[in-house]
């Protein structure tokens, strides 16, 4: 694999975003190295647990906007609509396996990555983590099963005025309203996993699969018929013509001018 690392430590597959050059945006080779490492995961059985984290200061600015810039430039839409898909894929993933998912997160977790560390089952944040619904400020909206997943763990109302304003969510207040499990600093990252897992490793794995099973009947079964409306709408907003301007802004570092086309 050439975007992530993906190795053990006993009963733990741990999957390593490693695009810090490009702050671990997500483009299309990544995101299905991603899968491919969730599904040998999924189907190794001295895999218990597995842990998604990264390499280099931010965690991850979700989309590659240096690869949305190309593709707005040469309208290549279908790739960013294929991205859109697979993010999604991603999210829905972490939640079908039958095994619990940890995600270590350090400063930003951007756009789908933010939605990813909602599909987890543990997030484990340090105290410079921000999550960001970034959708709004290159004309999107959220994917990687966002409102899905965000108006489950933190309420609709909450969930939208994340994804309208874009605004930050500090890790302190991201623990207080119930998506990070445990906050600690950098340097104890490590040993705050070591102690959740100790934790995990006293239950039943057969407990876990049921529970996860159940979390998924009772809240997530109609995630396809979701996937396919966000995906739709994503695909549409990638046409605008405020899209473009989002994009461009961004790699110009100014603010973007959205004319409602």
């Amino acid at each position: 694999m050439e975007h992530i690392i993906y190795h053990f430590e006993n009963d733990l597959a741990i999957i390593t975003l490693n695009r810090p050059e490009v702050a671990n945006g997500f483009h299309i080779p990544m995101c299905e190295e991603i899968l491919e490492a969730l599904s040998l995961a999924e189907e190794d059985p001295a895999v218990h647990f597995i842990l998604i984290n990264a390499n280099g200061k931010v965690f991850s600015v979700g989309g590659d906007l240096v690869e949305m810039k190309r593709a707005v430039d040469e309208d290549d839409i279908p790739s960013l609509t294929k991205i859109a898909e697979l993010v999604n894929t991603i999210s829905y993933k972490m939640k079908q396996i039958p095994k619990p998912v940890l995600m270590e997160v350090d400063g930003a977790v951007a756009g789908a990555a933010a939605n990813m560390a909602v599909a987890a089952d543990f997030c484990l944040a340090t105290d410079k983590a921000k999550f960001i619904q970034a959708f709004v400020g290159v004309g999107l909206a959220p994917d990687a099963g966002g409102i899905h997943l965000l108006s489950r763990s933190i309420g609709v109302t909450r969930a939208a005025q994340l994804a309208m304003t874009g605004e930050s969510l500090t890790a302190e207040k991201a623990l207080e309203w119930g998506l990070v499990y445990k906050l600690c600093d950098a340097t104890t990252l490590e040993k705050t996993r070591d102690q959740v897992l100790k934790k995990l490793r006293r239950g039943a794995a057969n407990s876990y699969a049921a529970i996860k099973k159940l979390v998924w009947e009772s809240q997530f079964k109609d995630w396809e018929d979701y996937a396919r409306l966000e995906l739709n709408l994503q695909a549409t907003l990638a046409q605008t013509e405020d899209f473009k301007e989002g994009v461009r802004a961004h790699s110009e570092r100014r603010r973007p001018k959205f004319s409602g086309k």
